[in-house]
């Protein structure tokens, strides 16, 4: 990330301090506001989820404030998408446009891996006391991931036309294949990465409060809350795959795709014990997540031709599509939905 940043003439120290920030974030949260386990409360968790959503859409102005005075670099050779070796100066006005589509987009596709969050943790018997510490180490490794699969993504984009095609292909399967599967299927204790991980460290089938290790008959084991992360871990880098070629439709900015990336899953934690009870009610909002990768897909394979998509439509078709499909869920509600939580692991409404 760092040398592909030298490269577009980024300073380091512009993700260095982004990280830090998002770190201290993250400190703050476990550490003071999430220090005691508990099953947050749907008051609790609503509160939450705007909090990081309003923070998400605040940073928008610290990027505007950045790209117009070019601060660290930004802006100033912005490597323009299927066009290698092109770049272009973008100022504050077109740089926020952007951050706030890839943020909105980033954000609804997170939708589609809330499902697939809650039925690892209901396959594991993972109490909902338990399951905010997973989330948040979950967090920590996919900023780690994303951060290198954005900069190898970074490189390729800007360095190969056709990669645009791939990446747009690549939408358009991920949509047909949402389509046909069913979510949360399969047992994740038999998910290769848990697989992987029993060779190097034994699995126990007890729970230890929110431990992730556990010390038995002389031997260190990982417990189901272990087995939950590597988990979440492996299908967060799949989801990966899709998303981040999904804002690279938008921009070929490292900056604009990292930080839209990580403040849209920021508060994935807040906005899974918000909706992960109520998901199946919303029988609309899969359909709108698919059409959202189908549309950004086509708008891929669109960049080099004369019905190239601005951005402004982007966001517009994205938010609209997103507000459709809720409204018509709320407006035909699913008769005897059953709940995405099994009833002995407790509601996260409280």
């Amino acid at each position: 990330m760092l040398t592909f940043a030298l490269e577009v003439g980024i300073s380091p120290w512009m993700f260095v301090g982004f990280v830090g920030i998002v770190i201290v974030l993250l400190a703050l949260d476990l550490g003071v506001f999430h220090r005691r386990a508990h099953a947050p409360r749907m008051r609790e968790s609503l509160a939450w989820t705007a909090f990081w959503i309003l923070l998400g859409l605040a940073f928008a102005s610290v990027v505007y404030w950045l790209y117009q005075n070019h601060v660290g670099g930004l802006g100033q050779h912005v490597p323009i998408v299927g066009r290698p070796g092109q770049t272009e100066t973008v100022l504050g006005g077109e740089a926020t446009k952007v951050y706030i589509t890839a943020y909105l987009l980033e954000k609804s596709l997170s939708v589609d891996n809330l499902f697939v969050i809650a039925m690892i943790f209901a396959s594991l018997g993972i109490p909902p006391a338990y399951q905010h510490r997973v989330l948040f180490w979950g967090i920590l490794g996919a900023l780690i991931t994303r951060g290198l699969m954005i900069c190898v993504g970074s490189a390729v984009v800007a360095s190969f036309a056709w990669v645009v095609y791939v990446f747009g292909g690549l939408l358009i399967l991920s949509a047909i294949k949402m389509m046909v599967s069913e979510p949360g299927s399969g047992d994740p204790r038999e998910h290769w990465a848990v697989r992987l991980a029993g060779r190097v460290l034994p699995i126990s089938a007890s729970i230890e409060g929110q431990r992730l290790l556990s010390h038995e008959g002389g031997r260190w084991h990982g417990t189901p809350l272990l087995v939950a992360l590597v988990v979440i871990e492996a299908t967060d880098v799949m989801f990966a795959v899709d998303s981040i070629p999904a804002v690279f439709a938008l921009t070929g900015d490292p900056f604009i795709v990292f930080t839209s990336n990580i403040m849209a899953i920021l508060g994935l934690r807040s906005l899974y014990f918000c909706l992960a009870s109520a998901m199946a009610h919303f029988r609309f909002l899969k359909g709108a997540v698919i059409t959202v990768l189908l549309f950004v897909g086509v708008k891929m394979c669109l960049v080099h031709t004369d019905w190239k998509v601005p951005t402004e439509v982007s966001m517009g078709v994205i938010v609209g599509l997103l507000a459709l499909g809720v409204i018509a869920s709320l407006a035909l509600p699913k008769r005897n939905a059953e709940p995405v939580f099994p009833r002995d692991q407790g509601d996260p409404r409280g």
